[in-house]
């Protein structure tokens, strides 16, 4: 049995919760789907005052079930995003705390830094407990030749993209099935964002980057069929989508459904990264109109094989709105109104959409003010199931879940750091938020202060007033664990 991540191994985390399991011995067992969006904001459904971007089926999932309104990433770009995710930690004390690509064996694409064999996943804790377990869609957490396979991470099938880079076509040459290439006939060849792509004048251009076959509606197929032939044993899928992320690529019949909400569109040329495409906003729309058609047929599903009422079926997304490649944030208010975007700490760039819907358990309509985040997933699977987790930065909020508010634990508080941009720290305590950035002016790391409560879009900085918030601040970045790669390390 795998320990927990090395780097975390005989050290004093910041924050150790350790927890019983009190409901989970009394029932039976629940199915567990958890789907994630690709460079999704806050903004971007419908439930969450989306005016343009149709979403009814995770509309749903809110209203028959609950709505996080302080739900946060463990980080505000990919990979340690999902690092975190998997491991119930913050990327203060995750092995993986940025994107790093290394050479692939076994593709021409790159891959990502592998996480540690010795690292224990949430998938090889559901599997411990006897879920059957896959992943379908994006990985990136190691190549399929590294120790950080899917497959060699807990999960008994694998179907998508293991590298990231390889997910920023949407009608790839192939996708994994477990650990083979399988090869998509009538598909093109992958394509670099970084491509040169200066002479592409013609708007049409873009169709020379379809495919025949979408990857979204491939994995949604594959989900289908996983239920089903795991339907008379608890299953854990882990449904990570590849929308909305770059480029902009969705099926003809979809962009047509709106053809009359954008009736003006600046054609994208493609020239800054990704594929162009005559109208933007109107695909980057149907990505996430095409997605939520899918969460609906997972949904038919469950009720066709008569297991709706005892499945949990999450929705989030990895980390705030990317912007660019054709697609200004601020049309769509991407980030909610809030500041910031994908790689940066500020909320836009980390505050997420999160609902919960389980009938048999979860009263419908409710909406949660609770603060929570990715690395808190572990730990409340780990209670749901009866498993022992005792090293982790997350708390359970399946008391939120169920109703019982007044058995949630809070967290002291919330962290987060990325080296790109300079390197950045967040931390949320109660309502104060503390970003600590480079001033370009002066060339040290300074922090921010804001007060969430009045401030959200965090624009009036209090640290002058508040010196104590800085001492304090400072104290839990320097208890941070040293990241293994010493470019991590601002």
């Amino acid at each position: 049995m795998k320990r927990t991540n090395l780097i975390c191994s005989g050290m004093a985390l910041a924050a150790l919760v350790p927890f019983a399991n009190p409901l989970a011995a009394q029932r039976e067992q629940p199915n567990i789907i958890y789907i994630l969006a690709d460079d999704l904001g806050y903004g971007d459904i419908g439930c969450y005052g989306q005016q343009y971007i149709k979403t009814p089926n995770i509309d749903r999932l809110a209203t028959e079930g609950i709505r996080f309104t302080q739900h946060y990433s463990g980080a505000p770009i990919c990979a340690p995003a999902r690092c975190s995710l998997m491991t119930g930690l913050h990327t203060g004390h995750t092995y993986i705390r940025n994107n790093r690509e290394l050479p692939d064996p076994l593709a021409y694409k790159t891959g990502q830094t592998p996480i540690p064999d010795e690292t224990r996943t949430m998938a090889e804790m559901l599997r411990e407990s006897g879920y059957a377990t896959a992943l379908i869609g994006k990985w990136g957490l190691g190549s399929m030749a590294s120790e950080g396979a899917p497959n060699k991470q807990g999960f008994d099938f694998f179907y998508g993209y293991a590298d990231q880079v390889h997910a920023h076509n949407h009608y790839p040459e192939y996708l994994w099935r477990n650990d083979k290439q399988e090869f998509i006939e009538g598909n093109v060849a992958s394509v670099h964002p970084k491509t040169d792509r200066s002479k592409e004048t013609d708007n049409q251009e873009y169709k020379k980057y379809q495919g025949k076959h979408y990857s979204l509606d491939l994995m949604a197929d594959e989900a289908a069929k996983f239920i089903e032939e795991n339907q008379r044993k608890p299953f854990f899928l882990y449904l990570a989508f590849v929308v909305p992320h770059k480029a902009l690529q969705v099926p003809e019949e979809s962009l047509e459904m709106y053809n009359s909400v954008f009736k003006e569109e600046q054609a994208y040329d493609g020239k800054r990264g990704y594929t162009p495409h005559p109208r933007p906003l109107s695909a980057y729309a149907a990505m996430i109109t095409r997605m939520d058609q899918k969460v609906g047929l997972i949904l038919d599903q469950l009720r066709n094989l008569g297991l709706d009422e005892n499945t949990i079926v999450m929705f989030s997304g990895d980390n705030g709105p990317a912007g660019g490649g054709g697609v200004d944030a601020r049309f769509f208010n991407s980030s909610g109104g809030m500041r910031g975007m994908k790689g940066q700490v500020y909320e836009g760039g980390i505050r997420e959409p999160f609902v919960a819907r389980w009938p048999a358990r979860i009263k419908p309509g409710m909406t949660t003010g609770h603060v929570s985040a990715h690395y808190d997933l572990m730990a409340t699977l780990a209670e749901l199931t009866g498993q022992e987790l005792t090293e982790t930065d997350g708390i359970s909020f399946l008391p939120t879940l169920l109703g019982h508010p007044k058995k949630q634990k809070e967290h002291e508080y919330l962290y987060w750091e990325i080296s790109g941009r300079g390197g950045q720290n967040g931390i949320r305590m109660g309502d104060w938020k503390g970003v600590r950035s480079m001033n370009r002016s002066t060339g040290k790391m300074e922090w921010e202060i804001f007060n969430l409560s009045a401030d959200r879009a965090e624009t009036v900085n209090v640290a002058g007033e508040h010196p104590e918030l800085v001492e304090r601040f400072n104290q839990i970045v320097n208890s941070r664990t040293p990241a293994v790669f010493p470019e991590w390390n601002f």
